[in-house]
């Protein structure tokens, strides 16, 4: 088996290019109280590597991706259900083509100025053609979470706590019990403590304790802590930014296993020197879950992003990543390098249009395990 750690990096660049509407206005439809909202993502690209092997396959790729949104809200709280159907025709290779399934529903709720309930819930249900278990066949992947998030103390008030709650659960549907080792269900609990230390400026400390159990490799079953402290600050609308740095551990079930430890930061930063143009640096230190036999993956990864309106029609992003991700047990380290060039136009209230060019690139020191990739998209995001 062949699996690559993907996860951390790929979240940044979800962050700082979430793929949806930029600057489209879309209108919604009122149905018995709840505002409805229907978009639609159509794409062509061509993509040089879509499996992300060493020995290349390249496709035609058509993506289709509507979006219906139901949303209801009133002074103190705010619901929001999304169905995210998307279809992926790959025109070389039918195997790949997939079609995946979304549902998420968000609720915040603010019951005074002192408590507020945050909740989300996703079901997801989706193939994957990048690092696979098997070469040339798709994963096929389930999974669903639910998060909750509550908040005590008012926004300007000298202290505020968040107590965290969250589960997951990870399922494969391969043939042949393919992957069926890596299935598992992950309980998290998190705490911080908020404290102002300025008008813009606040201090914090944060306990995470997350509980993995699988479903069949009772070897990898653990339990990680981490503690972290650090502080986030919003100068204006123009300087943003949030800092973490602290320490994790990650304690095995099974004592044939080396427990693990490692220093963890988290930096989200963002600078806006005019109101069109946009900054971004977003890094990460933590442990993954273990991959292709290792106990864990040691991931960091640094993202630098540039969003600029040169019109009030036309925006260009720019992006360079880069990530490492070292697996624990294995004499093995990949390094990833990520860049990303897109002109985006605002035709319409109700259509964008995008052009773009991705690179990825994976020097690993393991044989087979390196690659090269380019995406050329042209894209159109169209709503009512």
């Amino acid at each position: 088996m062949a699996l690559k750690t993907r996860g951390p990096f790929a979240l940044i660049m979800i962050y700082l290019c979430p793929g949806t509407a930029w600057s489209l206005d879309p209108q919604s439809i009122d149905i018995y109280g709840f505002d409805f909202t229907p978009t639609l993502l159509f794409s062509e690209s061509y993509d040089d590597n879509f499996r992300e092997l060493e020995r290349a396959q390249s496709s035609m790729v058509t993506k289709v991706a509507p979006t219906f949104e139901l949303k209801a809200e009133d002074r103190n709280s705010a619901t929001r259900l999304i169905w995210q159907p998307t279809r992926y025709i790959y025109h070389d290779d039918s195997d790949a083509s997939n079609t995946a399934q979304r549902v998420r529903l968000n609720s915040i709720m603010e019951f005074t100025d002192r408590h507020r309930l945050k909740l989300d819930a996703e079901a997801r249900k989706y193939e994957r053609t990048t690092s696979t278990a098997v070469d040339g066949i798709n994963d096929k992947i389930r999974s669903n979470r639910v998060n909750g998030l509550y908040t005590y103390g008012a926004r300007s008030a000298a202290n505020q706590i968040d107590l965290g709650a969250s589960y997951a659960q990870l399922r494969y549907d391969n043939s042949g019990g393919i992957n069926d080792d890596k299935e598992r269900d992950t309980t998290g609990l998190t705490t911080t403590w908020y404290h102002r230390i300025g008008s813009n400026t606040r201090g914090l400390l944060e306990y995470d304790h997350t509980d993995f159990d699988y479903r069949s490799n009772s070897r990898l079953n653990s339990t990680s802590d981490a503690v972290l402290a650090g502080a986030e600050w919003d100068f204006t609308a123009r300087t943003t930014g949030k800092v973490r740095v602290g320490y994790e551990r990650k304690n095995f079930d099974d004592s044939s296993v080396d427990d693990l430890s490692n220093p963890t930061w988290q930096v989200d930063l963002r600078w806006k020197p005019r109101t069109y143009s946009t900054f971004s640096f977003v890094a990460r230190q933590a442990m993954a879950e273990g991959d292709d036999g290792a106990d864990a993956v040691k991931t960091t990864s640094a993202l630098v992003g540039w969003r600029h309106g040169w019109t009030e029609r036309i925006t260009t992003v720019a992006e360079v990543g880069l990530a490492r991700y070292e697996y624990e047990g294995q004499d093995r380290t990949d390094d990833l390098r990520d860049y990303n060039l897109a002109v985006e136009y605002a035709m319409r209230r109700w259509l964008d249009i995008e052009l773009g060019y991705r690179y990825r690139n994976d020097d690993s020191d393991v044989d087979n395990q390196s690659f090269e990739r380019n995406i050329f998209l042209l894209s159109f995001n169209v709503s009512l």
